[in-house]
Parts: structure tokens; sequence; C-alpha cells
């Protein structure tokens, strides 16, 4: 696949949910996508404001926004059209448009009380610029809540080129936590909590059962889910996530 092909915003079609890192995944009712979209939600309602304009940059198929309740204005914005069909449908409250994340700019300076990025950044070109846009977009006081793979993680220098980071070809810009945490500041952004997810892309070790690998190394990230918490450290997750004030 050639660098323009994997670059391209048309390589996020009918298919891009059922391929690569997402070949497998279930979205059904308390699966693990499910806890994922609903854990991201509480966090920024529980870090963020109670009311106001909130915008997920690379939203899908709309699943996270439709945990806002009706005193949230919400947006979406995506480059996948066949998802933002389906966004339209899961979420009629919630407005959405195609839109490139680099071209956030229609919307006006201080418009958002908080921003969501689930694991979009590492797709960007440039995602310091990105960063900088959304900065722009937020008002004073108002909340980023990021997620991208963790380049600090243990598991990827165990599972190499098969590590959940590296399976997706489109993930671009994959960088140290220390990277992203240096943008963010230099966008007027002050970040406040920084942690991870847990070890949830199991099979990690041969033999072991898979179930019983998911349940091993999975429980400490299904508690931090379950009760909305933010304290497992970066070196113990799959993800970086960044709690970042305006």
């Amino acid at each position: 696949m050639s660098d323009q092909s994997v670059n391209s915003p048309e390589i996020y079609d009918s298919t891009y949910f059922s391929r690569a890192a997402y070949e497998g995944v279930s979205f059904r009712r308390f699966s693990q996508y499910w806890w994922s979209n609903r854990f991201y939600a509480l966090l920024a309602q529980k870090y963020g404001a109670r009311e106001g304009n909130v915008l997920e940059v690379g939203c899908g198929m709309g699943d996270l926004l439709a945990w806002f309740p009706h005193a949230y204005r919400t947006y979406g914005v995506d480059v996948n059209l066949w998802a933002l069909l389906l966004a339209r449908k899961n979420v009629p409250q919630a407005q959405f448009l195609r839109l490139l994340a680099e071209d956030l700019d229609i919307f006006p300076e201080s418009y958002f009380q908080i921003v969501i990025a689930k694991h979009i950044v590492e797709h960007l070109h440039d995602p310091f610029a990105v960063i900088g846009k959304v900065s722009r977009l937020l008002k004073p006081g108002g909340l980023l809540l990021m997620a991208t793979p963790n380049l600090d993680s243990p598991m990827r220098r165990l599972k190499k080129q098969n590590w959940i980071g590296y399976r997706d070809p489109t993930h671009i810009s994959l960088k140290q936590p220390s990277e992203w945490l240096d943008m963010l500041k230099f966008c007027g952004l002050v970040p406040f909590r920084v942690f991870s997810d847990g070890f949830w892309d199991a099979p990690y070790l041969p033999l072991l059962p898979k179930v019983i690998q998911k349940l091993l190394f999975g429980a400490p990230g299904g508690l931090q889910a379950i009760f909305v918490w933010s304290i497992i450290p970066v070196y113990m997750g799959e993800s970086l996530i960044v709690l970042a004030r305006k």
C-alpha cells in the first residue's frame, strides 16, 4: 500500500471498522468498545463542564457522543462518510460534519467547553497543527481529552510489529508520551491527568488461553473503565490518555 493511499481520507470507508486493528472487534452493548466509549464520555463529563458545546474529532459512528445528556450540544467531525451516516442515526440530536481535522477552523474561536480526540492524532500528518487548532476552539478553562497509542507500553516491545499501535497502517504519527505532552503545553494546554488504560490487547503470552489472558491482563483497565477512574500509570497500558485544560 502506497503512502498516498494510507494517508488519503478515502481509506476510511465502510470497511475501516472491520479490518486492521478493528478486525474481530465487537460493537455490541457491553463489549470492550461499548465500555471504552462510556468511559471516555463519562470521564469528559467528570472533569469538564456540566453543560455546553462538545466536539469529538474523529467521531466515527457517534457511539461516544451518544453518552452525553441533553445539557450538552454535541458535534462530531470525521472523514468517514459511511460512519457519519450511521452516527446521524445513532445520535440524532448531535450535529455531524464530514471534515478533516485540519479544517477545524470553520468553528468559532472559544466555542467548545470540551473537545475529545480519542485515537485520532496518530492518524494526522501534522498533529501539532491540529492540537493548535483545538486549543483555539476551547474556551478558557475548557477541557481536552486525548488518547493515542502509547509507545512506552512494555507490550510494544513484547509484541513487536503485532502491537496494536502498529497494526493500523493509517497510524502515521506515533510519538513518545513526552512529545505529546510537550505539544500540548506549547499550544497553551495544561495536562493535569496523564495515565493509561491497561493491557487489553490479549493475547500477550503463548500457550495460555486468550480468554484467561483477557481477564488476567485486562482486569485493571476494566475496573478503571467501569468506575471512571484515571489511575493506571502510563507504563502499564496500551494508550496514553491525557486530560488537559486551556
